[in-house]
């Protein structure tokens, strides 16, 4: 019998934890967790934004099958998930943590417990809708930055009632389990601790890629710094991946945690332990700051795995993507996935496959239309259906700057294929854009109907 913790953070870039190779960010729980198990190098996820890349992880389908493009839940989806469907396997399944960020009521999900989970709330704002490209940009504010006491203080309860669940039930359950652990960090505010904020205060720094140089003027960059409206200050760049560092090095602490209950209550031997998170953060990379975007720091994430049916030590070049990780719990405790689902067993995929494909796309704000990526092998597509397309040879250009979609015609043409056996891009925007008109309705029908000052629905 095998059991999995699945312990997820929100918006960590991987490049920012010495398990990926960051010279200073200090991440040794999950350098721990690599020595026993195995890294994932070139993972991504299925959208840059919480609830399309949540909600394609909790349903295994592809964000455009799923029609979860943005973080509007005013429409909500019905579908099923990995929690109700290994419940129905008889796997005990457990949620524990935030779930603002899922498709609908997680009470509906289908887990067999959910703890300390709230009833999210469906927003009226329309500002997580894709909209006109004119629309003025987003009002320009001062960022947080600095130590807050309490700034972690919601996480560590997380973690704590993960640690008693673990070191107290689980080990009597008698059947396959799953916990998923979630905490917030090191999403915004780029705030940390008093302790994390000292012990990382000398190492602001500023990104080696600003909005100034020539890789940051594609038209989707453009947009999205217009619509993010962050012009800071170099010392607020500074402070702000101060912030960032110290979250990301309590986030390995917190996982830390999580890793010695395990041990603690004689789990270890029968359990796989996964870490990961919804998708990446710019830090300020081409002038841009959280998510949205197909570029690397955006869409990468890390994937970390220990436990049966995982090499110990080992590292895999090989794209794969979160619904990958989600087919891999499924692997682990023996259970059937449905037919149709995306994604194969993360055990069973080769170190370096040069021709397996990882999928990604975005149609949320900011950009003035939908997007698409294809990774394989060295070579990364970006198909914007709104601008000009890019490749990039990522073995020799990691940080993308030279875009290679002219000069290689052949990788541009094997690739756009890759895609189109997929989706067909034009059909997948339209639909982006007309289910995205729905929303706006929908949320211009409610607003006539309630009061000129509410601004939010509760969940029906």
């Amino acid at each position: 019998m095998v059991n999995v913790v699945l312990f997820m953070s929100d918006e960590h870039n991987p490049k920012y934890s010495s398990t990926y190779g960051h010279p200073f960010v200090a991440t040794p729980n999950l350098d721990r967790l690599a020595a026993q198990g195995t890294v994932y190098e070139s993972a991504y996820c299925p959208s840059p934004l919480c609830v399309p890349s949540r909600s394609a992880f909790m349903t295994g389908r592809w964000v455009h099958e799923i029609q979860r493009y943005n973080n509007c839940k005013i429409i909500e989806g019905r579908f099923p998930t990995y929690g109700g469907v290994l419940a129905e396997q008889g796997v005990h399944t457990v949620y524990l943590g935030s779930a603002a960020n899922l498709y609908r009521d997680p009470h509906a999900l289908g887990f067999s417990e959910l703890r300390l989970v709230n009833v999210t709330r469906r927003s009226l704002n329309p500002a997580s809708i894709r909209g006109p490209v004119s629309r003025p940009a987003a009002p320009r504010t001062t960022a947080e930055s600095g130590p807050r006491p309490d700034r972690f203080a919601e996480d560590v309860g997380f973690v704590d009632h993960a640690v008693d669940w673990l070191t107290g039930t689980a080990p009597g359950l008698g059947r396959p389990w799953t916990i998923t652990v979630n905490v917030h960090p090191p999403h915004p505010p780029y705030t940390a601790d008093p302790a994390g904020w000292s012990r990382y205060r000398d190492h602001g720094d500023l990104p080696h890629h600003g909005a100034d140089h020539p890789a940051a003027q594609h038209p989707y960059t453009q947009d999205l710094r217009d619509h993010g409206g962050r012009d800071y200050p170099d010392q607020l760049v500074r402070e702000l991946r101060v912030g960032y560092y110290a979250a990301v090095s309590y986030v390995d602490a917190e996982l830390g945690r999580v890793i010695d209950a395990v041990e603690r209550a004689g789990l270890a031997d029968d359990t796989v332990i996964m870490y990961t998170t919804d998708h990446g953060e710019m830090l300020g990379r081409y002038g841009l700051w959280g998510k949205c975007s197909l570029a690397e720091d955006s869409v990468r994430i890390p994937i970390v795995a220990a436990g049966p049916g995982f090499a110990a030590g080992a590292r895999v070049r090989t794209p794969v993507t979160l619904l990958d990780l989600q087919s891999s719990l499924f692997h682990a405790v023996g259970a059937d996935r449905p037919a149709g689902w995306r994604g194969s067993p993360l055990q069973l995929v080769a170190p370096d496959d040069h021709e397996r494909v990882a999928f990604a796309e975005y149609h949320g704000p900011g950009v003035r239309g939908g997007g698409f990526l294809i990774r394989r092998g060295r070579w990364k597509l970006l198909h914007h259906c709104a601008a000009p397309h890019q490749l990039f040879d990522l073995a020799a250009d990691p940080d993308e700057l030279h875009d290679l979609w002219d000069t290689r015609p052949d990788i541009v043409d094997e690739l756009e294929a890759e895609l189109h056996a997929i989706c067909d891009p034009v059909v997948v925007d339209r639909d982006a854009e007309q289910f995205q008109r729905r929303q706006h309705a929908t949320i211009d029908s409610l607003r006539a109907s309630l009061p000129a000052d509410t601004r939010e629905v509760a969940w029906s």
